[in-house]
C-alpha cells in the first residue's frame, strides 16, 4: 500500500527554516522548565504515594481537609479520572508502612460514612529516588553513544553523527513540549516518571528505526545518480520512503492516541511522551538528520573545489 506516488517534494530546500522552528520550541521549552519544570514522580523524587478508591463520590475539599488535620498539610492530591479515585502523594518517608498507616488512620478518623479501599502503596527513599535519576540521564546517553557506533560502522560517521543529533533533538524538543503542555495545561497531570523514561528511550528507537531507512535508500541512490547533487539525490530518497515513513508512524500514532485516552492515569505519561516523540521523530529524520548530512557535504565539496581537488564521493 503506497499513499504518495512520485512525490516531488523539496524537503531539504527548506531545512534552515525548520532549524529555527526547532531551535524556538526548544528555547521556549527551556523555558517553562526554568521556571516551572516537570513535577517529579514518586520514583525519582522519593516520598510515599497511595492511590485510594471510595465506596461513595469524596469531594477533594473534603479529602484535604482530612489530610491537613492528620498532619499531612499540603499533601498532593489527584483525582485518577472519577469523583471516588485519588492518589495521594507526600515527600514523607518511614519504617515499613508507617506514614501509609497515618494516611489511611487520617482519612477513618475524619471522613465518616465512606469505606474506602487501598489499592497500591509506593515508598521511594531520597537515595533510591537520586540514583534513579542519574541512571536515567546515563540510560539516555549511553542510548545515543550506542546507536552512534553502530551506524558509524553501517554508514560514514557524517551520517551516524546527524543520526545521534537528530535524536538528541527528539529528546530536547518532547521534553520542551511536556515542559510547555505541563505548564498550559495543567489538567494533563503530566509528571517524569520511569513510564514516561521509558517513553523517551523507546522514541529513540523508533526515530532511529525511520532514519536508517531514509539513510539506506539514500545509499542506494547515490550509487544510481552518482552525477546529480547530494542535496537532489536525498530529497529522490525522502520522497522514496515517504509513504512507508507516514503509514508507519501514523499507524503507532494512532495506536499511542488511544493508549492516552483510555490508558487511564497510569499510562497517560507514557502515551503524551511517546505521541509527541513520534511526530518529531519523523520530523527530525527529515529536516534535522538528512539535513544535517546535506550541509556537511556541501560544506566538504565546497571546501574541496577551493582547493582544486576533485569531488569527494558521497556514499
Amino acid at each position: 500500500m503506497r499513499l504518495f506516488e512520485n512525490t516531488n517534494i523539496d524537503f531539504l530546500g527548506k531545512r534552515r527554516k525548520f532549524y529555527v522552528v526547532s531551535l524556538a520550541v526548544i528555547v521556549v521549552g527551556i523555558l517553562a522548565l526554568f521556571f516551572k519544570g516537570i513535577p517529579l514522580g514518586i520514583d525519582f523524587q522519593g516520598g510515599t504515594e497511595m492511590q485510594i478508591t471510595f465506596q461513595d463520590k469524596m469531594e477533594v475539599s473534603d479529602l484535604r481537609n482530612a489530610m491537613d488535620k492528620s498532619g499531612f498539610v499540603g499533601m498532593e492530591i489527584k483525582s485518577m479520572g472519577s469523583d471516588k479515585d485519588y492518589l495521594l502523594r507526600t515527600p514523607l518517608q518511614g519504617e515499613g508502612q508507617t506514614v501509609a498507616e497515618k494516611i489511611q488512620k487520617g482519612i477513618k478518623d475524619n471522613i465518616s460514612n465512606n469505606n474506602f479501599e487501598v489499592k497500591r502503596v509506593d515508598k521511594v527513599g531520597p537515595k533510591i529516588g537520586a540514583e534513579l535519576r542519574k541512571n536515567a540521564i546515563y540510560a539516555v546517553i549511553f542510548s545515543l553513544l550506542g546507536i552512534l557506533v553502530y551506524l558509524s560502522l553501517r554508514f560514514q560517521f557524517v551520517y551516524a553523527l546527524g543520526a545521534v543529533i537528530g535524536l538528541f533533538h527528539d529528546v530536547l524538543i518532547t521534553i520542551s513540549a511536556v515542559a510547555i503542555f505541563d505548564a498550559t495545561f495543567p489538567m494533563l497531570q503530566l509528571e517524569f516518571n520511569q513510564q514516561m523514561l521509558a517513553a523517551f528511550l523507546t522514541l529513540i528507537g523508533f526515530s532511529v528505526n525511520d532514519t536508517v531507512i531514509i539513510f539506506d535508500r539514500i545509499r542506494e541512490n547515490i550509487k544510481l545518480f552518482k552525477n546529480e547533487d547530494i542535496e537532489k539525490v536525498m530529497n529522490k530518497s525522502v520522497n522514496a520512503t515517504l509513504s512507508r515513513t507516514i503509514i508507519t508512524s501514523g499507524t503507532v500514532f494512532l495506536t499511542v492516541l488511544v493508549l492516552f485516552v483510555f490508558g487511564g492515569e497510569v499510562l497517560r505519561a507514557f502515551a503524551f511522551t511517546f505521541g509527541i516523540g513520534i511526530i518529531t521523530g519523523t520530523y527530525s529524520s527529515v529536516f534535522v538528520s538528512s539535513s544535517i548530512v546535506v550541509d556537511w557535504k556541501h560544506h566538504v565539496i565546497d571546501k574541496n573545489k577551493a582547493k582544486g581537488r576533485p569531488k569527494l564521493s558521497t556514499n
